[in-house]
C-alpha cells in the first residue's frame, strides 16, 4: 500500500506494473565509468542489479546516491544544459509486477492539484517528467512550449493525470481517500477466515507471506460523492509514505497568530483579492518569510498594486538564501523579488512603490487590532498597522496516522519529522525506514525535495520490494 498519489506514488506504481528498465544497447552515456558498468551486465536490468555499485562516485544536486543514478540515466547531461536522450529503454513484463494499491486524498498528481494553476515552477520542465513519457512530448501535443524551459503547476498536475491514464495504472488508484492510522498487528489477530479467503484468491492484493508474523493495518475512510465518510481498511506486508510536505504549515508560535487576518498559505491572499477585501487602498500586507512561496506572494501582491511590508530572519546576502542559489536569467521574476529586498528596505527608500523590506526581523505579536509588533537583530521593536498577514515559512508533513507522529521513524527521534532539516531515517539504497521494517519513505519525507530526484527513490523501493516478492528473474 502506497500512501500518497503525487510523483514519487505514481512513478513506483509505474516500476511495479511490470515496467522494467534497462540500458540501451548503443547508447552512450557521457559519465565513463558508469557507462563501463552498464555495459557490463547489459541483459540484466536495472532494478536487478546493484544499485549501490552503479551509483558509486556520481556527483550532483542531491544527496541521494540512487536519485543521482536514476536521473542521471534518464538525463545524462541535463546539468551541463545538454539534452542527450535517456539511455534506459523500458519492457513491460506482466509476470514481475507486484500487485499494489495507491491511496491519494486528490486526483493523482499529489498536492499538485492544491497549487495555484498559474504559478510557474521552479525546476526545468523536462525535470517535472516521469520515466518513458517525457514532459516536452506532452506539451507538445497540446501545442505548448515552454516558458523559460519551465512549466506551470497547472500543467504538472494535468500530465501526471495523463501519465496514469497512459501507463494504465489508474486500477491501482483510489483518490478521495483519507488514512487516519497505520499499525502493526499479528498475522495470527486477523481471523482464519480472512487469511484461507486471501489465500485462494491468487489475484488478490494481499497474498500474504506465511513467515510473516506481523504485518501493517492500513485505516482510514473514502470521501463519498455526498461528501459522506466510507471507513476502510486494509492489511499490507508493506507500506511507502509518501505524502510529501504540503500538508501543514509552519507556524511562528507567537502571540495572535490565531486572529482571523492571520493566514498560513498563499491561497488566502488570491481569495482576498479575488473578493476586493483587499486592494490598492489597503493598509500593507505583512508576508513573512524569505523562501520561494514567500517570493510568489510579493509577486502577486506587486502585480495587483497591493502595498506589502516583508518581514525575514536572515541578512538578504546570506547564501543559505534560496535566492542566492538561483541562476539570474533562469528566474529572471524571483530575481527581482531579491533586487528588491535588497534595495528597499525601510531604512532607505528604493525604486519600488509599495513595498517595505525588513531583513533581520522577526514578529513578536499580532494585536487585535491588526497592529503587528516586530523586533530588528538589535532588540529596537517597530509597529506596523497591516490588512492581512501571511506566513509563508515553510510546511511540514502530517503524519498523524503513525505512531507518535512517526517522530521515532525520524533520523533525530527527539524531533519532529521536518524533509530539509530531519528526513525520516531510510537505508539510501533502499529507501526502508531503519527503525520499522516493512515501512518505506520516498520523497521529501526521505530529504528528497525535486521531482526529478524523488524517482531514484522509487526505484530502490521497487528493487527491493521485487526481492522481497520473489519477481526477480532467474
Amino acid at each position: 500500500v502506497f500512501l500518497g498519489n503525487g510523483p514519487s506514488g505514481i512513478c513506483l506504481s509505474y516500476l511495479l506494473s511490470g515496467y522494467i528498465p534497462y540500458f540501451k544497447r548503443d547508447s552512450l552515456h557521457p559519465h565513463p565509468i558508469l557507462q563501463r558498468k552498464l555495459e557490463e551486465a547489459p541483459d540484466v536490468s536495472i532494478l536487478d542489479q546493484d544499485l549501490e555499485y552503479l551509483s558509486e562516485g556520481l556527483e550532483g544536486r542531491s544527496h541521494s546516491p540512487v536519485a543521482l543514478l536514476f536521473d542521471t540515466l534518464q538525463r545524462p547531461d541535463t546539468d551541463f544544459g545538454g539534452t542527450a536522450e535517456s539511455v534506459l529503454t523500458w519492457w513491460h513484463e506482466t509476470n514481475r509486477a507486484v500487485p499494489h494499491l495507491v491511496l491519494g486524498r486528490n486526483a493523482p498528481g499529489g498536492a499538485w492539484h492544491s497549487i495555484e494553476g498559474s504559478m510557474i515552477t521552479l525546476s526545468r520542465g523536462e525535470w517535472m517528467g516521469l520515466p518513458d513519457l517525457p514532459f516536452k512530448d506532452w506539451l507538445k501535443q497540446k501545442r505548448r512550449g515552454l516558458r523559460n524551459n519551465r512549466a506551470t503547476a497547472e500543467d504538472i498536475a494535468q500530465y501526471y493525470q495523463h501519465y496514469v491514464m497512459k501507463k494504465g495504472l489508474q486500477k491501482n488508484f483510489r483518490c478521495g481517500t483519507v488514512v487516519t492510522s497505520v499499525r502493526k498487528v499479528s498475522a495470527e489477530s486477523i481471523s482464519n477466515h480472512t487469511q484461507k479467503d486471501l489465500q485462494e484468491n491468487s489475484d488478490s492484493l494481499w497474498n500474504f507471506n506465511e513467515k510473516r508474523k506481523e504485518i501493517f493495518q492500513v485505516d482510514g475512510f473514502f470521501k463519498t460523492v455526498k461528501g459522506d465518510k466510507e471507513p476502510f481498511f486494509v492489511y499490507a506486508e508493506n507500506v511507502v509514505l509518501a505524502t510529501g510536505t504540503y500538508d501543514s504549515p509552519t507556524w511562528l508560535g507567537v502571540k495572535g497568530e490565531n486572529l482571523s487576518y492571520v493566514h498560513h498559505q498563499l491561497s488566502a491572499l488570491e481569495e482576498a483579492v479575488k473578493n476586493s477585501s483587499i486592494g490598492i487602498m489597503s493598509d500593507p500586507v505583512l508576508i513573512v518569510g524569505a523562501g520561494l512561496t514567500a517570493a510568489d506572494a510579493i509577486l502577486f501582491a506587486h502585480h495587483c498594486n497591493i502595498p506589502v511590508i516583508h518581514v525575514f530572519r536572515r541578512r538578504v546576502s546570506d547564501p543559505g538564501l534560496i535566492f542566492n542559489q538561483l541562476p539570474k536569467m533562469m528566474y529572471p521574476e524571483y530575481h527581482k523579488v531579491h533586487q528588491m529586498m535588497k534595495e528597499q528596505s525601510a531604512a532607505c527608500a528604493g525604486p519600488y512603490d509599495c513595498y517595505i523590506s525588513l531583513p533581520e526581523h522577526h514578529v513578536l505579536s499580532f494585536g487585535k487590532d491588526k497592529k503587528c509588533l516586530f523586533q530588528d537583530k538589535n532588540g529596537y521593536q517597530k509597529v506596523y498597522k497591516i490588512s492581512m498577514a501571511l506566513v509563508l515559512t515553510g510546511s511540514n508533513p502530517n503524519l498523524s496516522f503513525l505512531p507518535n507522529n512517526g517522530i521515532d521513524l525520524a533520523i533525530d527521534s527527539d524531533q519532529p519529522v521536518n524533509p530539509k532539516r530531519n528526513p525520516i531515517d531510510v537505508d539510501p539504497f533502499t529507501y526502508e525506514c531503519t527503525q520499522e521494517k516493512g515501512l518505506y519513505a520516498l520523497g521529501p519525507l526521505a530529504g528528497d525535495n525535486f521531482v526529478r530526484f524523488v524517482q531514484g527513490g522509487a526505484l530502490a523501493v521497487a528493487s527491493s520490494l521485487l526481492k522481497k516478492a520473489n519477481k526477480n528473474p532467474p
